[in-house]
């Protein structure tokens, strides 16, 4: 099993000086992947604006992104995304995420009322089809309609995330991966055999390779004071697992443990975000130098 590690890079405000310096230097510490999300109703860059700019700032590195599909059409949607592999060269790598559960969020979004977990099964079947090259409606009674710049990668993937029953079961039915976050490596292992049970129920088989963990770590006591948005979630997050590590861990040899007890569970692709991401240049230097000299070792 191939474990590798995605540096998450678009948090704060964007700033195109603070942003060049942190994907260059990412990539060349050797990092597998550069990640960002999608967060509109937070200070974050726009993950696929910040994608396209950091493609051009790399070569190597691949470039992820959990993505809100909301707010605009389908085939705007499958249009942008399509691009944007192009622009980075096949490099893109796709989470769809229903964003955070924030009235405002909802509201800005077209989802306020509406069950985003069946709008997002309704449409990754549709997407794939654009992708491929195949005509098709977004509702019954439209006419049907093609997209005319194809991804370069065939296909492009899809994962999708959360660990609920519902969010499981539809990894399981139409996902190509899956990625969680915040949780113990055991209830990471229960998530992952409930995907491949589901998958296997309807004639589907996901990669084993296609598992992976969006983890916070802090390098000292104090950073889990400084977790701001995150603090009321991590009070949700289930208890550590006894004997084992916590899902936040503190130091380099908790997040390595942590690494490891992922591993056994069969979840080998992590996206690491410091719990207190800094807000300069020379804060970011750091951080991704204690992180790689933290876990790199561990890529495969």
């Amino acid at each position: 099993m191939k474990v590798r590690f995605a540096a998450s890079v678009g948090t704060g405000p964007p700033d195109p000086g603070v942003l060049a310096g942190v994907v260059e230097q990412a990539e060349a510490l050797g990092f597998d992947t550069l990640w960002m999300a999608d967060l509109p109703s937070l200070p974050a860059t726009e993950p696929t604006a910040g994608i396209a700019f950091a493609a051009a700032r790399t070569a190597r590195a691949r470039l992820g992104a959990n993505v809100i599909p909301f707010g605009a059409r389908p085939y705007l949607v499958a249009h942008r995304l399509a691009q944007l592999d192009q622009l980075t060269g096949g490099r893109l790598l796709l989470t769809l995420v229903p964003g955070i559960d924030l009235p405002d969020e909802r509201a800005a979004l077209g989802t306020a009322g509406r069950h985003r977990g069946r709008m997002m099964e309704r449409l990754v079947p549709l997407l794939r089809r654009w992708w491929s090259g195949e005509s098709a409606a977004e509702e019954d009674g439209d006419p049907p309609v093609t997209l005319p710049v194809l991804p370069r990668q065939q296909p492009l993937e899809v994962w999708l995330a959360g660990a609920g029953p519902d969010a499981v079961g539809r990894a399981g039915r139409v996902a190509d991966g899956w990625l969680g976050a915040f949780l113990t490596p055991r209830h990471a292992g229960a998530a992952r055999r409930a995907i491949e049970a589901e998958a296997a129920a309807v004639g589907r088989r996901i990669d084993p390779e296609h598992f992976g963990m969006s983890l916070a770590y802090a390098r000292h006591e104090d950073d889990l004071e400084q977790a701001g948005p995150l603090r009321a979630r991590l009070r949700r997050m289930p208890r550590p697992d006894a004997g084992r590590a916590g899902p936040v861990p503190v130091g380099a040899p908790a997040l390595r443990r942590l690494l490891t007890e992922h591993v056994e569970e069969g979840v080998s692709k992590f996206v690491l975000r410091p719990l207190s991401a800094p807000d300069t240049g020379d804060g970011w230097a750091e951080e991704l130098a204690w992180l790689a000299d933290a876990v790199l070792d561990l890529q495969t």
